[in-house]
C-alpha cells in the first residue's frame, strides 16, 4: 500500500521536532464586544486548556476540556469556511464521501492555516481507506498543531492497520503525553504491547 511507510516517517518527525502551532480564529471576548478589554490571546487559551487537558485526575474532566479544546480549533474567522465546514460535516454524515471531499479540497485551498479543514479531510481519507492521502493531511494538521490529538489518534490507527506496530506505539505515548487521560488510546497502547511482547520485538 503504497508510501505509507515513507509518509508515516517524515510525518513522525514533523511533530516529534516540535513545530510551533498556527492557530487561527476569531477574538472573542470584551474586545470584540467593543466595550476596549482585549480577550486572551488564542494561543494562550490553548496552552492553557492542554495544560489543564495534562493534570485532568478523571477522564470526564479530560473529556471536558478537550471538547473546548476543539471548540477552539473549529474557529475559522471565516463565515465562507464555516459554511463549507458544515457542509463537508453533514455530507459525512449522510456518507455522501465525494461530495465532503469536494468541499475540504476548497476549504484547504482557501484556508490552508486553518487545521480542521485538513484533519476533516483526512478523516474522510480514512473513510475510504485511502491512508496515504490520509498521512498526507494529518501531516498538514501536525505541522499547524502538533499537539492535535485527533490527528494523533488517526495517524497511530494507520500505522498500526498497515503493520507498524512500533511506530503506532510510540504515536500513542505521544498521545498520552497529551492527553493522558485518553482511554481509548490507553487501551490500544496496551494492545499493541502485549502484541509485541508476542512477537519479540
Amino acid at each position: 500500500m503504497r508510501s505509507v511507510v515513507s509518509i508515516s516517517v517524515a510525518i513522525l518527525l514533523a511533530f516529534t521536532a516540535g513545530a510551533p502551532a498556527q492557530v487561527t480564529g476569531q477574538v472573542t471576548g470584551e474586545r470584540a464586544a467593543g466595550r476596549g478589554i482585549a480577550a486572551e490571546d488564542p494561543q494562550a487559551r490553548l496552552d492553557r486548556l492542554f495544560a489543564d487537558l495534562k493534570r485532568a485526575g478523571n477522564e470526564t474532566a479530560a473529556a471536558r476540556i478537550s471538547q473546548r479544546i476543539r471548540s477552539e480549533w473549529s474557529k475559522s474567522g471565516s463565515a465562507t469556511i464555516d459554511l463549507l465546514m458544515q457542509w463537508s460535516n453533514k455530507a459525512v454524515n449522510e456518507k455522501k464521501l465525494d461530495v465532503a471531499l469536494d468541499y475540504l479540497d476548497e476549504i484547504v485551498t482557501l484556508a490552508p492555516t486553518y487545521a480542521e479543514g485538513w484533519n476533516l479531510r483526512a478523516t474522510v481519507h480514512f473513510a475510504r481507506d485511502d491512508y496515504a492521502r490520509s498521512m498526507a493531511d494529518i501531516d498538514r494538521v501536525l505541522r499547524l498543531e502538533p499537539r492535535h490529538f485527533g490527528a494523533l489518534a488517526g495517524m497511530a490507527a494507520i500505522l498500526k492497520a498497515t503493520g507498524h506496530e512500533a511506530a503506532a506505539a510510540g504515536v500513542y505515548e505521544r498521545l498520552l503525553e497529551i492527553y493522558p487521560m485518553m482511554r481509548a488510546a490507553q487501551s490500544e497502547l496496551g494492545k499493541l504491547a502485549d502484541e509485541m511482547a508476542g512477537q519479540g520485538i
